[in-house]
């Protein structure tokens, strides 16, 4: 893949850098991009506490879901769940973090499937000499995090790495009055750790990098647990000659998942289980790609293909079924820019075998044009998401909703525009877009059957989809405080009239942080407006905020102590809802500890 998506499209892109990532409170990736505008996980449920298979991201107001509805990338290598596409976001240790890239919407064609609603693209930090971190934390619900790091170059060699494990006895995902003796906290425990080999050759880069996760989680209940085993591989060959460069990358994918499902009594006093589920799976992935890039012209073009292959073994009572198999999927892609006057044109194209021998073609256009202080953009695309091996091939249970697989699936697709404007200052940032997305064949949970003891829903293309609004980002700084703030309206509605569940309508939040010799103070609000649970729009799940706090304080060179609160008002809000049932979000969670980032 490319170094930098700013550089391929007029895209609508947010920045985080490693600073920044700082002062955000939260223990995983995914609650410090909550706060990116339109970023979303499936029902609302942090990391911490979610089913690894609810954990896909979906942006602005695509509609989210199990499976991702945005391509997620580290060190330009895709790092969605080859069996179901979400992310396991304990996989990337937060301080190994360079800066994050999150550009909305299809606006370009290099990326295919995944890509729909938009990219995500993680950065690790570069190799230095002789660098040292190691940072351990613990807080309430008998959590622990402890992580260190290290870099070293010789010559033309680099090496880095980062290792991780945290643990936590989690929480209550039931209200008080709703618990029952099956309930139990809902924890998770992790070990990660990422070892890089770089080579610098003047014209020639090489990396070599490898990661492994293992991960348990207890889901609130004594029979309902599941475990992750993951451990990937990924080169890549970068080779600069002029204004051309050519880029060859792969990695090879293997992971095995289980997990248990109960069904509980309408009193919570007992539960049986129903099925027992394992799931190996492995992928494999290429890609080339080559740029041209010149003062008044640039040019990019390559290929990938992706193999994947997995199998979903269900032990039920009184039968095993088992469901799965290979699929494949490869594309070729072009786009071009060139310069006229203050304005830059862009024009690309995607051609995609998706699997299920059907094929797919992804045109994208678009324009920016600067003067000064500001820049107008626009973009027109098409796009797609193919459906995964979990959709078509996989039986899912959450409490006593039975979610049931379809191999009849068909991808979805995404036509959709978009028109912004962006003004940069000495010490003022604004970002203001509007789009629209017209979505058809779209997958989601369809309800077949809903009684206050059972709930059955099956993946299906259930309909089209119309999603329309706007987005906005503000920033600014004064002496030692920064304010940062933004907002999405998402109107997402089927063309039956029904609001697509897992949207909200309102997404905002603000914070004001301040930096100063050594100090640091951040406090931001995140707030979501109401949304529903399922695709009747009979469950309502509330709108809510929460408050979260960070404090830092050097304490010597590299060596300071940290305070970090998340929902610091103890707000109780919904992130599931059946006749039956009903689930929350995580409660007041705090941590403290000591971090060390220095040279030896």
């Amino acid at each position: 893949m490319t170094e930098s998506i700013a550089t391929e499209a007029p895209a609508s892109l947010s920045v985080t850098g490693r600073l920044e990532l700082q002062k955000i409170p939260g223990i995983n990736l995914d609650d410090r991009l909550r706060s990116v505008p339109g970023f979303s996980l499936f029902r609302r449920t942090s990391s911490l506490a979610a089913h690894p298979t609810t954990q896909g991201v979906s942006l602005r107001g695509m509609g989210s879901s199990g499976a991702s509805r945005s391509l997620v990338l580290w060190d330009g290598l895709p790092i969605n769940d080859p069996f179901g596409g979400w992310v396991y976001w304990t996989r990337v240790p937060p301080d190994e973090v360079e800066r994050i890239e999150v550009s909305r919407g299809a606006s370009t064609s290099v990326f295919g499937d995944r890509a729909m609603s938009g990219t995500i693209a993680i950065f690790s930090r570069e190799p230095e000499r002789r660098r040292l971190n190691a940072q351990f934390e613990a807080g309430n619900r008998s959590s622990y995090d402890a992580s260190a790091g290290f870099s070293e170059i010789w010559g033309r060699f680099g090496i880095s790495g980062q290792g991780r494990a945290y643990e936590t006895d989690g929480f209550y995902i039931v209200p008080a009055n709703r618990r029952g003796r099956v309930d139990t906290f809902a924890g998770v425990r992790f070990v990660t750790s990422v070892v890089r080999l770089d080579y610098f050759g003047g014209a020639n880069r090489l990396f070599l990098k490898t990661d492994i996760l293992a991960e348990d989680r207890k889901n609130g209940t004594p029979l309902q647990n599941n475990s992750t085993g993951l451990g990937n591989i990924a080169l890549r060959y970068q080779r600069q000659s002029g204004n051309d460069s050519i880029s060859l990358a792969g990695f090879h994918t293997r992971e095995a998942f289980r997990s248990s499902f109960a069904t509980i009594a309408a009193d919570r006093n007992s539960e049986r289980i129903s099925f027992l589920q394992r799931v190996p799976s492995e992928a494999v992935g290429v890609t080339a790609v080559w740029q041209h890039r010149a003062s008044r012209f640039n040019a990019v073009a390559g290929g990938d293909a992706l193999r994947v292959e997995g199998y979903s073994t269900d032990a039920f009572p009184t039968q095993i079924v088992v469901g799965g198999g290979p699929l494949l999927q490869h594309g070729v892609f072009g786009q071009t820019d060139f310069k006229v006057g203050p304005a830059r044109f862009f024009a690309g194209g995607r051609h995609q075998y998706t699997g299920q021998d059907r094929t797919f073609f992804s045109p994208s256009t678009g324009f920016v044009v600067g003067r000064g202080r500001l820049r107008a953009r626009g973009s027109v695309y098409r796009s797609f998401r193919a459906p995964t091996l979990n959709e078509l091939f996989r039986n899912f249970r959450a409490g006593n909703a039975e979610t049931r697989a379809n191999p009849a699936l068909l991808p979805e697709t995404v036509f959709g525009s978009e028109v912004g404007a962006d003004w940069v200052g000495e010490s003022t940032r604004l970002r203001v877009t509007g789009f629209r997305s017209s979505i058809g064949d779209i997958i989601t949970n369809v309800t077949l059957l809903s009684t206050p003891a059972q709930i059955i829903r099956q993946r299906r293309n259930a309909a089209s989809a119309l999603s329309r609004g706007m987005e906005t980002e503000f920033q600014q700084r004064w002496r030692d405080f920064r304010f940062d703030a933004g907002y999405l309206f998402a109107e997402t509605r089927f063309s039956t009239g029904e609001r697509l569940p897992q949207v909200p309508k309102h997404q905002g939040s603000g914070q004001i942080a301040y930096d100063r010799n050594g100090t640091l103070a951040a406090i931001g609000v995140r707030s979501f407006g109401f949304q529903f649970e399922e695709d009747l729009n009979q469950n309502r799940l509330p709108g809510f905020a929460t408050v979260q706090l960070v404090v830092r304080q050097r304490l010597a060179k590299g060596f300071s102590a940290v305070a970090a609160f998340e929902n610091l008002l103890d707000r109780e809000y919904l992130t599931g809802r059946t006749a039956a049932t009903i689930a929350i979000g995580a409660p007041r969670l705090w941590r403290v500890g000591l971090r060390w980032d220095g040279r030896r």
